[in-house]
């Protein structure tokens, strides 16, 4: 009987938490709030409100001069896929966690109903045993980028209208792939991927984003910026303690994209078949250019001129 009010209760619970990007970041901060051993939901949250960022780009007057409105829906579409899926799967994961705990007992057999692969059943169980947090960490990282591998970066039509696309071979141009962690002091860290649609590439930038997060030398002041600026889906959120005072251009969120409804096109299946991993859980450092202030601000003119630019040649 508990049992099956768990997964009725971690159903509602992720239904609710999966609305949209703002409800996506706000329920993984707040689980880590309240479980700080486990801290890919950390990592998850400030991942996320990059997602929020570079979404409401898209809506903001400088893609506009420069990006088709279809290019720039479909460019939407792959972050609000992509992070759907990742929080569809690992959300439940985490309030089986919070259930097991509160029992001291496990009941991660349960995910077997939500098709968490069993890899991570595995490496639940493990934490249970050994309370190893970093290596939990690593293999939340290693399953969410197996998780979005098909259904989006493999899928034909993304592939066809975004990952062979020229904007996606400038992605480097447009901040697509690049994740910046704030600070109040005004200060910009960050990590950048080439080869995004390699998933080996992808795990190593999640522990490259993990690293910086969690170097005990900047980690205080990254949690203190998720803590006191609520998440609102615009770069403002960040911009406004740039010293250069930088005015508002990109919209709220939840005033410039409605409600995405979600179907899953295949049915989930298990992509763990027993490949060995172990490369992935190598010891890493980050690299050692991470403070990224300076570099954005020249990004954004160069942006800026660039779509100026795409804009006089329409007309």
């Amino acid at each position: 009987m508990m049992k099956n009010k768990i997964i009725e209760q971690i159903e509602k619970r992720t239904k609710k938490g999966n609305i949209d990007n703002i409800s996506r970041t706000e329920s993984y901060a707040n689980f880590y709030e309240r479980h700080k051993e486990i801290k890919w939901a950390f990592l998850a949250s400030m991942v996320s409100r990059n997602a929020g960022w570079c979404m409401t780009d898209l809506a903001g007057p400088w893609y506009q001069k420069a990006i088709s409105a279809e290019m720039r829906q479909w460019l939407f579409l792959t972050y609000e896929k992509a992070n759907w899926l990742i929080f569809s799967d690992a959300y439940p994961q985490l309030l089986m966690y919070e259930y097991s705990k509160k029992y001291n007992q496990s009941f991660f057999p349960l995910l077997h109903y939500f098709n968490v692969s069993s890899f991570m059943i595995q490496e639940w169980e493990r934490y249970l045993a050994e309370k190893n947090d970093d290596r939990l960490l690593c293999a939340l990282i290693i399953n969410e980028q197996h998780i979005i591998q098909k259904p989006v970066i493999e899928q034909k039509d993304f592939v066809k209208n975004v990952f062979h696309s020229f904007l996606y071979m400038f992605q480097d141009f447009f901040h697509f792939s690049t994740v910046i962690f704030p600070t109040l002091d005004g200060k910009l860290y960050g990590c950048s991927i080439y080869h995004f649609r390699n998933v080996t590439k992808r795990i190593h930038f999640g522990r490259c984003l993990a690293a910086l997060l969690f170097h005990p030398l900047y980690y205080e002041k990254f949690r203190l910026f998720s803590t006191f600026v609520p998440h609102t889906g615009s770069r403002f959120d960040y911009e406004k303690f740039l010293h250069t005072c930088l005015e508002r251009e990109t919209p709220f969120l939840r005033s410039t994209y409605p409600i995405v409804t979600h179907d899953m096109d295949d049915p989930k299946v298990e992509w763990f078949h027993g490949q060995p991993l172990k490369k992935f859980f190598r010891s890493f450092q980050i690299p050692k250019k991470i403070e990224v202030t300076e570099w954005y601000l020249k990004k954004q003119k160069q942006l800026r001129l660039w779509c100026m630019l795409q804009e006089y040649l329409k007309q």
